[in-house]
């Protein structure tokens, strides 16, 4: 019996074939917008590593909110750059710190726009890292229990003041469960929480530094971040978050990382978040400035690839542009 003649293939499928049956595809809505907010008015100051990212007064923040939302980014990630700092962090969870001053005056003007909040210690502490400090016999360590009251405050502040989603990025064992008592025990159970349950000590992290001013003074934060080399240990760390009460879990950095994004989403029902970070964000610039790539055709590739890996929410420098060229 002879086999059938198969067809010749044509060079190319129709287009608006190509687009009707992609398997993987991007939405506006699956992007988050970071952005860094500085105290001051009238201040829009560039990000040297970052091309295109800037420091914001809360003013310039509302106007550049605004600019986001005329393109459909209804969701943003704020990380606070504080007036001083201290051993403490004191400015972290103060009732007129720069974060919580920022979510009201983004809650008053926009009622329809998300906004998540970095929970982190490393822009507010003196010595930069993401935890408090102690010294013990000549040494100095991180003390996960101390580091967990202040992460609880930080957090039911930034609910006080209307945030709809805290985001615990310190890496401190148990963050979750002590910032979900704080905020249940003060009547914000429907606060959610966006983990940063896989979030790797990187080399990727760099130009973020710049950008919120929270580079360690001495050490690494190794002894917290989590080991590149590991892949169960993020699974375990997914885990106890979600054990913990995380609503959103995410693996941080993304573009070194999508095995880990896939691991993840086959193991878990919540949504999984992933963080497209600044020294992604920055290699890609300086890659297309120097005409490597067209910028929307490999942004927008790395993109689909993340969600093609199982992420359902992209946190990404890219996404006032990614807005722009969906449209």
């Amino acid at each position: 019996m002879k086999s059938p003649k198969c067809r010749p293939r044509r060079l190319r499928i129709n287009r608006l074939i190509r687009e009707k049956f992609k398997e993987t595809k991007l939405s506006i809505s699956d992007f988050i917008m970071p952005y860094f907010v500085c105290e001051g008015r009238y201040i829009k100051r560039s990000v040297k590593s970052m091309p295109g990212v800037f420091q914001f007064s809360i003013d310039n923040l509302v106007k550049e909110v605004s600019a986001s939302l005329k393109l459909g980014i209804d969701a943003v990630i704020l990380f606070g750059i504080p007036d001083k700092k201290d051993k403490i962090a004191s400015r972290s969870y103060a009732s007129d710190g720069i974060i919580q001053k920022a979510v009201r005056a983004l809650k008053t003007e926009f009622k329809n726009l998300l906004v998540i909040t970095d929970v982190c210690l490393c822009g507010y502490t003196s010595h930069g890292h993401c935890g408090m400090v102690v010294k013990r016999n000549n040494k100095f360590y991180i003390d996960n229990d101390l580091s967990l009251e202040t992460l609880a405050k930080m957090a039911l502040s930034h609910a006080q003041a209307g945030a709809d989603i805290v985001a615990p990025s310190s890496m401190m064992d148990a963050q979750v469960k002590a910032i979900r008592n704080a905020l249940d025990k003060n009547g914000f159970m429907d606060i959610a929480i966006m983990a940063y349950s896989a979030k790797f000590a990187s080399g990727f992290y760099g130009p973020f530094r710049d950008a919120a001013l929270s580079s360690p003074k001495s050490g690494d934060r190794k002894s917290y971040q989590m080991d590149f080399s590991n892949s169960k240990e993020a699974l375990k760390e997914v885990m106890l978050d979600i054990k913990e009460g995380a609503d959103i879990v995410m693996v941080k950095p993304a573009l070194a990382y999508q095995d880990i994004i896939y691991r993840v989403k086959e193991s878990i029902n919540l949504p999984l978040a992933v963080y497209n970070v600044s020294g992604e964000y920055s290699m890609i610039k300086e890659a297309c400035r120097k005409k490597l790539f067209e910028e929307d055709r490999i942004v927008m590739e790395i993109m689909t690839g993340f969600k093609r890996s199982g992420a359902d929410i992209i946190i990404s420098y890219f996404a006032k542009d990614i807005a722009r060229w969906l449209r």
